[in-house]
């Protein structure tokens, strides 16, 4: 059984449907990639999955409870977590009262503390009391992925992560991925980076326009067949 899925998934903003029948599935100790292009419906479906936006209750089940009408805070307490597109930091905020931002709406024991926290991004334990805005854009990118573990998760969900960021530091960042998953959490990771989709997922699913246009494993697809999915055909 699949730790979490989406079946038949739609989503609108007002009058505008952003979604159109999304069916995707995470196993238990899986990372799977969501990549397309921009407006390819990839935040929706996040924010879908972690109630930010409020579905039908049986388009998205997690352990086996449909979850897709209750409330972000509700499916955050149950042990999904997001790692939302552009950080969103409290600029009044130290760097470790941010990370433990993530404790408050889930109180449970596991891998992830601010000590662990710190050894995966040892920088953040040299700025531990710096303005979470001082930081660069890939620290703090480092502590929206670190406050998003303190509620040790059984789901990470990780909304473009990489957007804006060097290649170095994007390199930084997603040699935490294999660290993650191994201290027990299955992860979500969007991203317009395909190379870098594909380096940590065990499968990858495709959006263009609201749809899933492809799925499989990283090695069951072909650099064409990832072009048509993501741009269309005649692209």
């Amino acid at each position: 059984m699949a730790l979490l899925q989406t079946q038949n998934l739609v989503a609108h903003y007002g009058d505008f449907q952003a979604l159109f029948g999304v069916d995707i599935e995470l196993g238990d100790a899986e990372t799977i990639a969501i990549i397309g292009a921009n407006g390819a419906g990839k935040t929706t479906l996040m924010r879908s999955i972690c109630g930010v936006l409020r579905n039908d209750a049986a388009a998205v089940t997690y352990d086996g409870t449909a979850i897709g009408a209750k409330p972000a805070d509700e499916i955050m307490s149950k042990g999904v977590a997001m790692v939302p597109e552009g950080r969103k930091l409290f600029p009044s905020l130290s760097v470790e009262e941010n990370l433990l931002i993530g404790t408050y709406g889930r109180k449970v024991s596991g891998h992830w503390n601010l000590k662990t926290v710190y050894e995966l991004f040892p920088i953040l334990a040299e700025r531990r009391n710096n303005p979470g805005t001082a930081l660069s854009g890939g620290q703090q990118q480092m502590v929206a992925i670190g406050r998003a573990l303190m509620s040790n998760p059984r789901v990470l969900l990780c909304d473009e992560i990489s957007l804006g960021l060097a290649p170095v530091v994007i390199k930084d960042i997603y040699k935490a991925i294999p660290q993650i998953k191994a201290a027990g959490a299955s992860l979500i990771v969007v991203e317009q980076d395909i190379a870098q989709a594909m380096a940590v997922a065990d499968r990858v699913y495709c959006m263009m326009e609201g749809r899933v246009t492809l799925s499989g494993t990283p090695e069951s697809l072909s650099r064409d067949k990832i072009h048509n999915a993501y741009f269309g055909a005649g692209h």
